[in-house]
């Protein structure tokens, strides 16, 4: 937000250093990044006086001037605009000096003449698109002043970061309302001299809201016989140094307002709008709307329109139509000021990648109470300014009035929150600077009726907040609270802490942790097999490779071995927690949110120095990471692990990853078609989890303590012949399944395949019993051992 020094000084008398005021708005939470001077550019032109004019002897086109710039001699310019005349004030840039598009004035020869500088059009300094011919100044300014102190031009401008919560600092009226609270001065407010005459406005036009809920307030007012012409100089030079490019005085009329008091305003002509009506009303899915930059636009059902009796006239607190737009033969102005349904605005911007001024502050809140004061100095001012004349009245339809917001306000608790002691006289003027009322008739429970510029002022603690911030939020000592919290207060794992808890493992089993954008390339999400259906496209993308929302975290971290690969990194461990982005009508953002859990292994198993084994990744250490997360980390069942049905889109096998029932996520090797695109030549294995699923998990699950076993173990070791097609978790299965009670483990211990036996593998299983309550004999675990074995060869197609 750009605020001007000497327009906040019409609302506020301040007259200290710049750099202070800058400081104190910042502890007040309006962060200033930057002072500039709106017209630096043009410092080095001053004012001149065209002394004695005379047509060039060697061009027809060209004027021979000698102009007086203050200095000790007059300077000869040849100049090639035809309004050049004798006895004219005009804006000179002498030899030496830099123009605003960078083009430096040097001493020239034209036609043989010597030319010592330049007479400048207001296109040339930046002030409009003039250049018919140079810019006559007001006979007033005194000959060899710098322009910009004859004009008295704006020379500082503050550059703000407002929050989105502030939106009632988006105006010149919402500084200065600041700064008084600050330094605690006045507020003088705009004065309001409106001048109305002839029919009454309500008899020329009507307002029509199909629903409250989109625009609780739209007011209007009519002004007739208008000219369309030039913004009078004070209003183009402060419009000019917030960055706002001149128009016309009827739309510099309503941009003024905007910056002055922060609403928004339109002016539709009049006589272009049928049946001389106004309605606000949704669009229909699909429709076409041409607005006022001539771009046809496709609107949703989710969109609001201004309409006419019979067509749609401006796209609601965004943009108006082209079809009513403000000409320069118009001569009857209808000016709107309305107040609607941020969400709406701000959906419709984003989703038409149409940003501006208004929708700015319509999508944050405008001031409902402020609203007619606003469209009476608006109408004021473009009656002033182009000779029009006011309807009496305004059109107002209001279908759900402004209420009063009360909040309760207890000062001790204030105090408590905020580690201060302050007199309770302190919290009452901040509130009552601020616009509040306040009734403290009980001083233990104060009630406070909040302004209807403050729509950030929704609940206690906000006021809490005033308090702190206005007495200065530096200037609160550090001091550790007291805090008490039961143990069984504890309800659940909050998501931050468990996420760490997540990292944590994959740092302590030697993963690294990637981090990727949350956007990537629809080519990536192809080159995938992933289905176009639930992509997110970015509207106004940084470029094409990152032009979606990124659907799994796959193609970010197969990137990331790509560039690994590149470098000559082949020990590659990864591990990435992060959000996916999905399609989902029902969402309020239209995007549903999960997030997952991205592992990738490539590469020797160890390092490649002796004394280490060699040897690749391969499913095994990957399930073993599955393994240990799941079960020693987050302490939920065992899972289980069983190859998918379905084809997946990357993964070849793939293997679904169950626990308690519930699939949690999916594991395999990267197909190797695709691989080879990122630069691998092993195999690369990957694993994808649901993260959210597995935290319900853990807050659902219930840790029981188990003592410690106090008799010795007796194990027995089996190998078991059977069909390589036979599973070991088959086998394991069976095993524990046969009903013996003191067997209390089974592990796969080893797997052997004869020479020249391919249908057929050996694999040993150790077998573990205990008892609780005795030392088990021989006799007993070998009888318990052989029920195991016939279960074996009774329930499977398996020898030993």
């Amino acid at each position: 937000m750009l605020v001007s020094l000497n327009w906040l000084r019409e609302f506020v008398p301040y007259e200290g250093d710049i750099q202070v005021l800058g400081d104190k708005l910042t502890m007040l939470g309006l962060e200033l990044d930057g002072i500039t001077d709106p017209f630096e550019a043009i410092q080095d032109i001053v004012v001149g006086y065209v002394v004695e004019r005379e047509p060039h002897p060697e061009s027809d086109h060209l004027s021979v001037c000698t102009v007086d710039v203050g200095g000790p001699e007059t300077l000869t310019i040849v100049c090639g605009a035809p309004n050049v005349d004798k006895g004219q004030k005009v804006p000179v840039a002498t030899v030496g000096t830099t123009m605003p598009d960078g083009m430096k004035i040097k001493k020239a020869k034209l036609r043989g003449v010597k030319s010592m500088g330049m007479i400048c059009s207001e296109r040339e300094l930046g002030f409009s698109e003039d250049h018919e011919g140079i810019w006559v100044l007001d006979e007033s300014l005194k000959v060899g002043d710098k322009l910009v102190d004859a004009l008295n031009l704006e020379r500082v401008v503050f550059d703000f970061d407002i929050t989105p919560n502030r939106a009632d600092c988006l105006s010149i009226l919402g500084f200065a309302r600041e700064t008084a609270l600050a330094f605690d001065l006045p507020l003088t407010m705009p004065d309001l001299n409106l001048v109305e005459s002839g029919a009454n406005a309500a008899d020329e036009i009507k307002i029509l809201i199909d629903d409250a809920e989109y625009c609780p307030l739209f007011n209007g007012r009519v002004i007739k016989g208008v000219e369309t012409r030039k913004a009078p100089d004070w209003m183009r030079f402060k419009l000019l140094a917030l960055g706002q490019r001149p128009i016309s005085n009827i739309v510099d009329v309503t941009n003024y307002i905007m910056f002055e008091l922060g609403q928004p305003m339109h002016s539709y002509d009049l006589d272009l709008v049928q049946d001389a009506t106004l309605r606000v009303a949704l669009a229909e899915e699909g429709m076409k709307f041409t607005t006022l930059d001539d771009v046809e636009r496709t609107l949703t059902a989710n969109d609001l329109l201004i309409w006419d009796g019979k067509r749609p006239v401006g796209l609601a607190g965004v943009m108006g139509g082209s079809n009513t737009e403000m000409h320069a033969g118009s001569t009857n102005v209808l000016l709107e000021a309305a107040v609607f349904r941020p969400g709406t605005i701000r959906k419709t911007a984003r989703r038409l990648a149409l940003p501006s001024e208004a929708s700015y502050r319509f999508e944050r809140g405008v001031d409902q109470q402020l609203n007619r004061f606003c469209i009476d100095r608006g109408a004021q001012l473009m009656a002033e300014t182009s000779g029009g004349t006011v309807l009496k009245g305004v059109v107002t339809n209001e279908p759900r009035p402004w209420q009063d917001r009360t909040h309760g306000y207890r000062h001790k608790r204030c105090m408590s929150l905020l580690g201060l002691d302050l007199e309770p006289a302190f919290a009452k003027k901040v509130f009552e600077l601020e616009g509040c009322t306040v009734d403290d008739a009980d001083p233990d429970n104060w009630t406070v009726n909040s302004p209807s510029h403050r729509l950030d002022l929704e609940r206690e603690v906000d006021l809490y907040e005033e308090v702190g911030r206005v007495y200065g939020l530096d200037r609160i000592p550090a001091v550790l609270p007291k805090v008490a919290k039961s143990l069984d207060a504890v309800a659940g794992t909050p998501v931050y802490d468990f996420i760490k808890r997540v990292k944590l493992w994959g740092r302590g089993v030697g993963l690294n942790e990637a981090i990727n954008y949350s956007f990537t390339g629809s080519d990536d999400l192809d080159r995938l097999s992933l289905p176009a259906e639930g992509r997110v496209y970015i509207a106004n993308p940084l470029s094409e490779e990152q032009n979606v929302m990124r659907t799994e975290l796959a193609p970010g971290l197969l990137n990331a071995l790509k560039n690994n690969l590149s470098k000559g990194n082949n020990h590659i461990r990864l591990f990435e927690v992060a959000k996916q982005f999905v399609f989902d009508e029902s969402s309020e953002t239209e995007t549903r949110e999960q997030t997952r859990l991205g592992l990738l292994l490539y590469g020797p198993r160890h390092a490649e120095e002796w004394p280490w084994a060699h040897g690749d990744v391969d499913y095994l250490d990957l399930k073993g990471h599955v393994e240990h997360l799941l079960g020693d980390t987050l302490k939920l069942e065992a899972p289980v692990f069983t190859v998918a049905e379905n084809e997946h889109p990357y993964l070849e096998p793939c293997v679904q990853v169950t626990v308690s029932g519930e699939c949690i996520g999916v594991m395999g090797r990267v197909r190797e078609d695709m691989a080879d695109y990122f630069h691998a030549r092993k195999d690369v294995w990957l694993a994808d989890f649901n993260l959210d699923g597995l935290r319900e998990m853990v807050d659902a699950h219930k840790i029981a303590f188990q003592s410690l076993p106090v008799f010795p173990p007796s194990r027995r070791d089996v190998t078991v012949i059977g069909p390589v097609t036979l599973h070991a978790d088959a086998i394991r299965e069976t095993i524990l399944s046969a009903g013996v009670d003191i067997l209390e483990s089974v592990e796969l211990v080893a797997e052997f395949m004869p020479e020249g036996q391919e249908e057929e593998r050996n694999l040993s299983f150790r077998l573990t019993y205990r008892s609780p309550t005795k030392t088990l004999k021989d006799k007993q675990v070998d009888k318990e051992h052989k029920n195991i074995l016939d279960a074996l060869e009774k329930n499977l197609p398996i020898r030993f």
